[in-house]
């Protein structure tokens, strides 16, 4: 083992001391150790011990982890502070840019033990209100995490949907052809994406030489079947390749998902169907087929459905009316009330209902009840200046351990509407989460129930739960289910709306926003919404104005 592999435990220990909150001279002692064994002149392997301990600046204390390190290869205190350490934590500190110190305030004050949830909260500008950070170290984190996750191999949706659009553009200027389609996950709308997809038709050599002026594009694989580059030193890209004959059927293939193929493909004459085909559509009308949207193709169910002409006009983001689930400066948000209303009477929106963090929520400046009756004031007071635009009085209200809201029946009785979602002790069994659901979801103010599971899509798995029953609860109970529109949540999945549709239980695309840029999550839940096949009918912030008064007036009357 080299000085070089001697100084690396040496510095990590020192690092991992520092997100520990252990000793911070001894800390320094072996930062300062590794120091000086990366400028050593002399090799230490090739040293007796007594020659190691006659080094200057080398005591007796390091000189044994030296020997301990070389006989070994491991170095025992090192080893019991990796144990200690979540694996996530470890993983944070791989982040150029994210100290030692730091991650300990984000780790033990802020209780986030991921990458993802940490860039999570720095959407949220929860960072930026943490002692010893700002908003420019917070940009700087943001940037460090999204090239770091770009090297992971998978992508959200939302990172890399344009991306996709302008690789196609890219490929049918320099491959001149219009035969060119995008397929897979993307095609379908997929939470997450490891690559993307295309199918051109075309010549192997003739692609190869075009794209080998393309500086971005990196030769990964040459099969007969497709060529796999790597875009930017980032995400891959698979060119599915096909004669102009077959291109049609070759999009076909490669758009559904293996499940939805192989329905199809049970149920009709592969070469009569879809040989010769000008367009998909023509695909599905030989078959005697409503279309099936790319989206709808996951799986071979909606074959039935598409057979009986029973696939509904979907909804569509400007089936959107209304921006629910939004937060303001008053907590973690980046716009003042005024900001938000204008910006959504500027797009066309009909209300706003306003959902800043609950007082549990001290780390996002939860609001306590003194500022709360000050911001419902504010909120008459614009309401008067806005009309007909409405502004909603809510809150986002954290379900504590017990299940209960954060506060007193009396206040909540104040809100128009309020959202109870799950923040804190995310580690928790299904029984736990369970309790902590149910019970707020039997609350008589909780209207909304917020992101489901608690889970960020690539860096938090979230807490398990019975969905059956949680829907089942929420049919009871009249309590709405968010789809949280954000690109790392996308909660409730969509898996599961089918079966929420079957029980009469209102859904609500919320973009969950912490900016007016946010406001473009609504997108994102849209999409999650048309692989279940909702309708603007199914989804509360699809109501106009009126009718979502109305909705309110009576749940209240329940």
């Amino acid at each position: 083992m080299d000085n070089y592999q001697i100084a690396k435990h040496f510095s990590f220990l020192s690092r991992l001391m520092e997100v520990h909150g252990q000793n911070s001279f001894k800390s320094k002692t072996y930062a300062i150790a590794a120091y000086k064994i990366e400028q050593l002149t002399v090799d230490l392997q090739t040293l007796s011990h007594s020659e190691i301990f006659s080094i200057n600046g080398i005591g007796e204390a390091i000189g044994n982890k030296i020997i301990e390190i070389l006989g070994t290869g491991k170095l025992a205190m090192l080893d019991e502070l990796i144990a200690e350490t979540p694996e996530e934590i470890l993983e944070m500190m791989k982040i150029k840019g994210v100290g030692p110190k730091k991650i300990s305030v984000i780790w033990k004050q802020m209780e986030i033990e991921s990458v993802g949830e940490l860039l999570y909260a720095c959407h949220e500008n929860r960072l930026s209100m943490m002692k010893g950070f700002g908003k420019k170290s917070q940009q700087n984190i943001i940037e460090a995490i999204e090239f770091f996750q770009k090297q992971q191999g998978r992508y959200l949706y939302a990172q890399v949907e344009q991306l996709a659009t302008d690789i196609e553009i890219l490929l049918k200027r320099f491959l001149g052809t219009d035969s060119i389609c995008i397929a897979g996950d993307i095609a379908r709308h997929s939470e997450t994406v490891e690559e993307i997809t295309f199918v051109t038709d075309g010549n192997v050599n003739s692609i190869l030489e075009k794209i080998s002026g393309l500086a971005e594009f990196e030769l990964v694989a040459n099969d007969p079947d497709f060529l796999l580059f790597k875009y930017n030193n980032g995400i891959k890209v698979r060119l599915f390749l096909s004669s102009p004959d077959s291109f049609v059927e070759r999009c076909f293939e490669k758009i559904g998902s293996s499940d939805f193929i192989d329905g199809f493909n049970e149920l009709f004459d592969t070469l009569t169907m879809k040989t010769g085909s000008a367009t998909e559509k023509e695909i599905f009308k030989k078959s005697g087929l409503q279309f099936i949207p790319a989206y709808l193709r996951e799986n071979g169910d909606i074959i039935r459905v598409a057979r009986d002409f029973k696939i509904p006009k979907v909804i569509v983001p400007g089936d959107i009316k209304g921006i629910v689930h939004c937060h303001s400066t008053w907590s973690d948000g980046s716009n003042t009330l005024e900001e938000l209303a204008d910006a959504c009477i500027e797009r066309g929106y009909e209300y706003l209902v306003i959902s800043d963090h609950s007082k549990a929520a001290f780390y996002a400046q939860g609001l306590n009840e003194n500022q709360i009756k000050t911001q419902h004031e504010l909120i008459d007071k614009l309401n008067q200046q806005k009309k007909p635009f409405k502004i909603f009085k809510s809150i986002e209200s954290d379900i504590l351990n017990d299940g209960n809201l954060d506060y007193s029946t009396g206040i909540l009785s104040t809100f128009d509407l309020v959202i109870a979602s799950i923040h804190s002790n995310l580690k928790m069994t299904g029984e736990k989460a369970m309790t902590r659901l149910l019970t707020a979801i039997e609350n008589p103010y909780t209207t909304i129930l917020g992101h489901m599971t608690g889970r960020l899509l690539l860096s938090r798995k979230g807490y398990p739960v019975d969905h059956i029953k949680i829907i089942d609860a929420c049919a009871a109970n009249g309590v709405v289910i968010e789809i949280n529109a954000h690109p790392r949540r996308l909660n409730m999945r969509w898996q599961w709306i089918e079966y929420s549709l079957s029980k009469n239980v209102l859904l609500s695309i919320d973009p969950d926003a912490h900016s007016i840029g946010e406001f473009s999550n609504t997108k994102y839940g849209v999409l999650v919404a048309q692989k279940a096949m909702v309708t603007p009918q199914n989804n509360l912030s699809s109501f106009s104005l009126e009718e979502f008064e109305d909705f309110l007036q009576k749940r209240k009357h329940r």
